[in-house]
C-alpha cells in the first residue's frame, strides 16, 4: 500500500440481499492499479466489473476485504477529490452552458467564479471543445458530450479516473476518435485509469493492462499486460500484427474464464492470478 499505488483491492466481496435472494457480485477479487497506470476491467454482463468500480468510488462499500486509493480508505479519497468519474451517459445538466457544467465539480467545494471559469476554459481547451463554452449540452452531439464529461471530472485535478464505458453508446467511429482523444488527456496529465468496457479491441487499444473477470460471482481470471505505450497507440497501432495479437490473447482469455468450472462457482480457493505478457 505505498504510494505509487493508486489503488489496491485487497480480497474483496461484495453481496447484494439476504437468504434467497442473496447474490454474490464479487468474490475474492484481489487487485493493484500503479500511479499513471491504465487498467480495463472485461468480461461479460453481470460480472461485476461495475460493482468494483463503484466500489472504488465509495458509491457502495464491500462486504469483505479492503479497499485503498492513494493509500487511504475509499471514503477519504472520495472526501479528498482524488478522483474523477464518468459514466456511459455524459450526465451534463441541460441549464448550463458547456462550461459551467465543467464548473460544477468547483463550484460545489467553494472555488471561486474566476479560477473556475480559468479551469473550464484550461479543460475545454484540453478536450478540444474550447470554442465551445457557452453553448448547452442539445447542441453538442454525442461525443462532444462526453469530452465535455472528461473535462468535467478532470476539474478538481485527479490523479485517477475512474471511467463505466464512457464511450459504448458511441458509433465507432466516434469511439475510435475519442479513445485516441483519451490517450492523449492521460499522458498529458498522468491521471490512473481504471476503464470499464465490453469491447475487446478497446480494452486493447488503451490499456497497460487487461483484467479479465468471470460470470458472476465476479472473479480475476487473467490479468494480460498489453505492452504498449502512449507512444505505440496512435491511429495506425489497430492495424498493428501487435495489436491484433492482444485483442486475440484478451479474446481467449475471455472464453477461457467463461468457460472454467470456478466461473461457474465450483471452486473459490484459487489465487489471482499475476499480470502475464500479452504477446
Amino acid at each position: 500500500m505505498t504510494a505509487q499505488h493508486a489503488v489496491v483491492v485487497d480480497t474483496v466481496d461484495k453481496v447484494f440481499g439476504t437468504g434467497e435472494r442473496r447474490v454474490v457480485a464479487l468474490d475474492k477479487v484481489s487487485l493493484t492499479v500503479a500511479a499513471g497506470e491504465f487498467v480495463s476491467l472485461i468480461g461479460p454482463s453481470g460480472c461485476g466489473k461495475s460493482t468494483l468500480l463503484r466500489l472504488l468510488a465509495d458509491l457502495d462499500e464491500p462486504s469483505a476485504g479492503t479497499i485503498t486509493v492513494f493509500g487511504k480508505p475509499a471514503k477519504q479519497a472520495r472526501i479528498d477529490q482524488d478522483y474523477g468519474i464518468a459514466f456511459q451517459q455524459s450526465g451534463l445538466l441541460p441549464w448550463r452552458t458547456i462550461a459551467a457544467n465543467v464548473e460544477l465539480p468547483l463550484e460545489v467545494h467553494g472555488v471561486g467564479k474566476r479560477e473556475r471559469r480559468e479551469r473550464a476554459r484550461e479543460l475545454l481547451e484540453l478536450v478540444g471543445l474550447a470554442d465551445f463554452l457557452d453553448k448547452h449540452p442539445d447542441q453538442l452531439s454525442g461525443g462532444m458530450q462526453q469530452r465535455v464529461a472528461i473535462a468535467r471530472a478532470l476539474a478538481e485535478r485527479p490523479k485517477l479516473l475512474l471511467m463505466d464505458e464512457p464511450f459504448g453508446a458511441l458509433d465507432e467511429m466516434t469511439r475510435e476518435y475519442l479513445q485516441g482523444e483519451l490517450v492523449r488527456i492521460c499522458a498529458e496529465t498522468g491521471a490512473a485509469v481504471v476503464f470499464v468496457t465490453h469491447s475487446i479491441p478497446e480494452a486493447a487499444f488503451l490499456s497497460d493492462r487487461v483484467v479479465v473477470m468471470s460470470p458472476r460471482p465476479g472473479r480475476i481470471r487473467a490479468v494480460l499486460e498489453t505492452g504498449f505505450s502512449s507512444a505505440d497507440r496512435g491511429a495506425g497501432m489497430r492495424e498493428d500484427p501487435s495489436f491484433f495479437a492482444a485483442v486475440t490473447r484478451v479474446r481467449e482469455a475471455l472464453g477461457a474464464a467463461h468457460h472454467e468450472p470456478e466461473a461457474l462457482g465450483a471452486a473459490h480457493d484459487e489465487p489471482t492470478p499475476h499480470a502475464e505478457p500479452v504477446a
